[in-house]
């Protein structure tokens, strides 16, 4: 690294400001790890082929900015710079090296049986930056007989068990709306590779580190994969998406829509009857305790929907609001347009050469937040190749070769 990515920081500064990540990625979950990082200030240089139209989250779908311009793109490549890259030919190793020498890791959600064959290791680049850390981000890991195996976040879903915890009981299994695993597995590579960065900073040696979609899928299972490795019967779904072992805590109807109350401790149950105004429930010795309450579940939905559907869920929510754990539920529209998401100032302006495209933050509140959309591919190569000592003749006769 040079001296002024280790210069001290300031207290304005973005706390990874100095942090420098090369990023070979696509799609979803590896361009979110990476983001997080970006999002805090580091510098992510983005290696995209300059041969396939770059990273292929590029043309997904169905909305655009224009040609190579996806919102789904610009969803995980904020803050970053772009540069286009041809890693299959020896010059582009040469480049590779050049840039990791300078940096603090190299980064790639690739199929876990590619690293080894593209030089991504920290065998293959320990020579020119020992200190350097590689990150991996694949399917089923780089050991193993999936190593090879592509793999997507749906598909972790269903085989570690999530769609037969989501749904109605009656229903088909489902899967989670949002791409779940897919993110979480994202936000623990940049866990990993920040971890791995504080080492090598004090001890001057990097190492590989690795997360895969299938073992952030099953860790997650936590206290459920616990009860079902002790003993306990596995876990199944409930109706209305409730809690497996608590009550209140699920859906419940109101006038208008429906409302999750969640009464995780016994002082919530008592402050709920005194709202809904059937304080003589807290002496039914059905609902006196936990358990009894869950013993008698059925019961207690029909007479929390009886009550709850005699008004609206905004004005329920106006008189459960910070005394009861208590939630509306919205659609996308309505959960963006909150006008507690303005109040945190939750979605930002990004900009970018069209215009700026609104954005939700990040969620890490640690300094000022960088506001720059997602690069064009390609953007940054002729900066970043002459930053790290590339003359304008070499870059032109990179471009010549299509290596860049």
């Amino acid at each position: 690294m040079s001296e002024a990515a280790h210069a001290p920081a300031t207290s304005h500064a973005q706390p990874l400001a100095g942090v420098r990540i090369i990023a070979i990625e696509q799609y979803g979950a590896g361009p979110f790890a990476t983001q997080h990082l970006a999002d805090l200030g580091a510098e992510v240089i983005k290696i995209e082929n300059p041969h396939d139209g770059g990273d292929v989250g590029r043309a997904v779908g169905p909305h655009f900015f224009g040609a190579g311009d996806s919102h789904f793109y610009q969803s995980f490549n904020r803050n970053k710079k772009s540069i286009t890259l041809d890693l299959k030919q020896p010059p582009g190793q040469e480049v590779l090296h050049r840039l990791a020498a300078q940096a603090d890791a190299v980064f790639n959600n690739l199929r876990g049986d590619l690293p080894a064959r593209l030089g991504l290791t920290y065998d293959a680049l320990s020579g020119v930056n020992p200190a350097l850390v590689c990150g991996h981000l694949s399917a089923y890991g780089r050991t193993g007989s999936r190593a090879a195996w592509p793999g997507y976040d749906y598909l972790m879903q269903a085989e570690a068990g999530y769609l037969a915890l989501t749904g109605e009981p009656d229903g088909a299994p489902a899967r989670m709306g949002l791409s779940m695993v897919d993110l979480m597995t994202g936000t623990a590579a940049a866990m990993g590779m920040l971890a791995a960065i504080l080492a090598a900073r004090a001890t001057g040696v990097g190492r590989d580190v690795d997360v895969s979609l299938f073992d952030v899928a099953l860790h997650n299972l936590a206290y459920v994969g616990t009860w079902y490795l002790n003993g306990a019967p596995a876990t199944r779904r409930e109706k209305r998406s409730a809690h497996p072992s608590i009550t209140p805590c699920q859906l419940y109807k109101t006038r208008d829509g429906w409302i999750f109350l969640m009464c995780n401790k016994e002082k919530f149950w008592q402050l709920l009857c005194e709202v809904l105004g059937r304080a003589e429930w807290r002496d039914l010795p059905e609902y006196a305790t936990m358990a009894q309450r869950l013993l008698h579940r059925d019961r207690l939905t029909a007479a929390l929907d009886d009550v709850l559907g005699q008004d609206s869920t905004a004005n329920w929510m106006s008189r459960l609001a910070g005394k009861v754990p208590a939630a509306p539920v919205y659609d996308v529209a309505q959960a963006l347009d909150n006008a507690f998401v303005a109040e945190q100032g939750r979605v930002l302006e990004f900009a970018h050469a069209n215009g700026p495209i609104r954005m939700v933050a990040s969620p890490v509140r640690a300094g000022p937040h960088p506001v720059r959309a997602a690069p064009a591919l390609g953007a940054d190569t002729d900066e970043v190749l002459r930053e790290a000592g590339f003359a304008p003749d070499q870059v032109a006769a990179l471009r010549g070769e299509g290596v860049i």
